[in-house]
């Protein structure tokens, strides 16, 4: 609150005498009457200039501040980093000296800016079915009782003004493909062209202009959707100033209201059913009725959508003797037959695929650990260590793989190996999951350990039993109606007497 309106509140609405006025704000009484006429105005007080401790470094630091400007946001420099830079070089004063200088400098900045008329733009407009907008944050959210950092992709429809938002773990390929298609499926269509910052995973080289060389998965993708890509200038975030908006709009309307979330699919699925009804409550402002009237007047123009674009990022990796593959820091397993060769590993979001000779060899969940200070881990499957242990039975008491069996399994296995021979004849049971299927298996073995009999013979007989017992799944053929039996034959078993009591006759029997 201003001066001046401190002495008209104090006099006029607290009725406080004029002496006890001037007794608190030392002026004279004469002053106080003057404040308090009609049309008095706002005193101006003079601040004394004094000497800084920055003012060695003034100069320099602006040129830090210019040269931060012409960086793209996540490369600035914050403030405190520099004033760090200015103790070493022999700077003494405050932080809070360097952070008012640096604010006054942007303001200084900011004015002159719209004094040349930079600081103007022209609004864009939009055909039914045009383009898109695509763009990346960095939020956090709830997810299994843990605050969780995400890349979050946000595309957004030029004309309409639908728009989804979607959450990641990182910003790679996989993940812009995968936004990408889900897009597509919820705004029904493929617009003509698409509208991009600079971002490295669609642009390897920003040349002169226009001029970017684009990356090739990313060509691949937009060939695929048939859809025109088109990359900003550098710096000139207004070129989608649309989907920016929308950046800062889905902090208020969906990160900071949120609930708790047991996994990231729970997630994804509450954005893309809160956007969806954000659309109904929005109103289009440029267009009558909301985005969700415009978005269903401008559906017809969309393109019709294609199958998914197989988004995968592909690696060559060797196979270690121990038949594990390295990705990520982390070690996932191959079934033994690739052992010491050479697969490709197909990266998805959420998994892993290794194939080999044209065929999927094996699938593995995507693990992403988000701290580099954490060991990596190392994911076994079982099963693809079978053929080892068919050479190499005594490798079954402390294979680390085989810790990860059903317990049906391992119990059986505390049975099998107190006994001689046990090893060999427990890899005789595992490897029964590589011709039948392994709930029959895994049904024998729990049977068998009820009754208290879990030797191999008896495991072998139960899971016959369960075979046969399974009905088959040929169907039923009618026989045709000339083949209907017309009259039911009787039983008579005189005749077998009178054939084995006939003596003229020989027979085979």
């Amino acid at each position: 609150m201003g001066f001046l309106s401190v002495i008209r509140r104090w006099a006029l609405r607290d009725k406080m005498p004029i002496r006890e006025i001037a007794r608190r704000t030392g002026l004279s009484r004469n002053t106080i009457k003057k404040y308090l006429r009609e049309g008095a105005v706002e005193p101006r007080f003079k601040t004394p200039k004094r000497p800084s401790k920055l003012d060695p470094y003034a100069d320099r630091l602006s040129a830090w501040l210019l040269i931060q400007t012409r960086k793209s946001r996540k490369e600035r420099r914050t403030v405190k980093q520099m004033h760090a830079d200015l103790v070493k070089l022999g700077y003494n004063g405050s932080y809070e000296r360097v952070a008012a200088f640096a604010r006054a400098w942007r303001e200084d900045r900011h004015r002159a800016e719209q004094t040349t008329g930079r600081g103007t733009y022209v609004p864009l407009v939009f055909a039914p079915g045009e383009a898109f907008q695509f763009d990346w944050s960095e939020d956090r959210a709830n997810i299994g009782g843990e605050r969780v950092k995400l890349q979050v992709a946000h595309i957004k429809l030029s004309h309409s003004r639908a728009f989804l938002v979607r959450a990641y773990p990182l910003q790679t390929h996989e993940m812009l493909f995968d936004a990408h298609w889900h897009a597509f499926r919820v705004f029904g269509g493929v617009p003509g062209r698409g509208i991009y910052d600079n971002m490295k995973t669609a642009v390897d080289r920003v040349g002169k202009g226009k001029q970017r060389d684009v990356n090739a998965r990313f060509k691949a993708m937009a060939s695929h959707y048939v859809f025109e890509p088109e990359f900003c200038n550098p710096a000139a975030g207004w070129e989608k100033g649309q989907v920016e908006k929308n950046v800062q709009d889905a902090r208020n309307r969906m990160w900071q209201v949120m609930p708790v979330f047991a996994d990231q699919a729970e997630l994804n699925q509450w954005l893309e059913d809160r956007c969806i009804a954000l659309w109904a409550e929005t109103p289009h402002k440029a267009l009558p009725g909301s985005i969700a009237d415009v978005w269903e007047a401008e559906k017809p123009t969309l393109m019709a959508l294609p199958p998914a674009f197989d988004g995968f990022i592909e690696h060559s990796k060797r196979v270690s003797p121990t038949c594990l593959i390295t990705f990520e820091r982390n070690r996932y397993s191959v079934p033994a037959s690739f052992a010491n060769r050479r697969v490709s590993l197909h990266v998805y979001p959420e998994r892993l695929v290794m194939v080999a000779e044209g065929q999927t060899v094996c699938e593995h969940a995507r693990i992403i650990e988000r701290s580099h200070r954490k060991p990596g881990k190392v994911i076994y499957d079982w099963r693809h260590y079978l053929a080892v242990i068919q050479r190499k039975p005594g490798a079954l008491r402390n294979g680390a793989p085989f810790t990860e069996m059903p317990d049906a399994f391992r119990q059986l296995q505390d049975h099998m190996l107190r006994k001689e021979g046990g090893d060999r004849e427990m890899v005789d049971i595992l490897s029964l999951v590589l011709q039948h299927n392994e709930d029959d298996v895994l049904c024998a073995v729990e049977l068998a350990l009820e009754a208290g009999v879990p030797t191999k013979t008896h495991i072998l007989n139960l899971l016959h039993r369960l075979i046969d017992r399974r009905p088959t799944d040929h169907p039923e053929v009618d026989p045709p109606d000339a083949l209907a039996l017309q009259s039911t034959p009787e039983a008579n078993v005189d005749r077998y007497d009178g054939l084995r009591q006939t003596k003229e006759k020989r027979h085979a029997s």
